[in-house]
């Protein structure tokens, strides 16, 4: 519309009150261009002419209609990779457990929290699994990768590790099993912490597959990174796997996460775990969901390039 009246803008505008606004404005010309993509109309983009007496013309329309069919292709794949975020992280968090509401001696508490980024969803998860004889299996892992392809292997993991535990299979053992599940799988490198607790010991024996060591917090001492045999990611293959054993009298704390928890691009990784401790010591004692958020919102920065994991659990007498 070259040039608009009141009864034009009755038509263009929403209600009344809307086509008086626009008058106030001193709206004298219109133009609609509708927002196409792969055949559909996602919307219109409107613009109006108030202080520049010319109305639109023939060039007007043109550059309109490249800068509309620009925003349209821009708003589909967003519209796409909102759809594929939102299929990854539904399929990622059913997989995730619902922690046992009993643990004999053990008191758990589980966050996770989703990559900002659509393609970064996916292969971080937790579990806490009820064994034989009182004892518990602590898992936390990490596939490498992102989307619905590493939280579906995620998921495999997750199945196969409970399973294992299920047997009773030492750390070690266990983690070597899931390994031999993953050589030459694509997109199966993951990350894995498995520590099993005993209550009647009082001990934990744990073991790394290219994890980031967990952090423990004893009564009466400052919290410390557990010295720990590194080992090989699952999928590596070839690399044997070392537990090793620890003593957990009641009112400590383990710490495991996933390495988005403390890695960025702006910080080394020293200072992050340091800032790790001085939050796990800031929160000695407190409730252990109350710790988890707390631990979060201190290092988790908001919209995260990585997706986390986090478990903390605490001996009970």
């Amino acid at each position: 519309m070259p040039h608009t009246t009141r009864a034009d803008l009755e038509r263009i505008a929403r209600h009344g009150e809307a086509a008086s606004l626009l008058a106030t404005a001193g709206v004298h010309s219109y133009l609609a261009v509708p927002l196409m993509a792969r055949g559909e109309v996602l919307g219109a983009l409107d613009l109006v002419r108030t202080r520049n007496p010319a109305p639109f013309d023939d060039d007007d329309v043109f550059l309109a209609l490249e800068l509309a069919a620009r925003a349209a292709v821009c708003i589909d794949n967003a519209r796409g990779y909102q759809a594929q975020r939102h299929a990854a992280l539904t399929l990622q968090r059913s997989m995730l457990p619902k922690l046992p509401s009993h643990l004999p001696g053990l008191e758990v508490a589980c966050r996770y929290q989703p990559a900002g980024a659509a393609s970064e969803i996916g292969g971080d998860w937790y579990d806490a699994i009820p064994l034989q004889g009182d004892k518990t299996a602590l898992v936390v892992g990490d596939v490498m990768g992102s989307g619905i392809n590493a939280a579906a292997t995620m998921g495999q993991l997750r199945s196969a590790a409970r399973a294992f535990a299920e047997l009773d299979l030492a750390p070690a053992e266990a983690l070597y099993h899931l390994g031999h599940l993953t050589e030459g799988v694509e997109q199966a490198i993951t990350t894995c912490i498995y520590c099993v607790y005993d209550p009647h010991r009082s001990r934990c024996r744990i073991c790394l597959a290219g994890h980031l060591p967990p952090a423990l917090l004893r009564v009466g001492h400052a919290p410390q990174l557990l010295d720990l045999p590194t080992g090989a990611p699952l999928g590596v293959g070839g690399v044997p796997f070392e537990a090793a054993t620890f003593a957990f009298h009641p009112g400590d704390e383990l710490v495991l996460y996933t390495d988005g928890l403390v890695e960025t691009r702006s910080e080394p990784i020293d200072a992050r775990l340091d800032t790790l401790l001085d939050a796990v010591a800031a929160t000695r004692g407190h409730d252990l969901e109350e710790t988890c958020d707390r631990v979060l919102e201190i290092l988790r920065p908001p919209g995260g390039e990585d997706d986390v994991a986090l478990l903390i659990a605490r001996s009970q007498p």
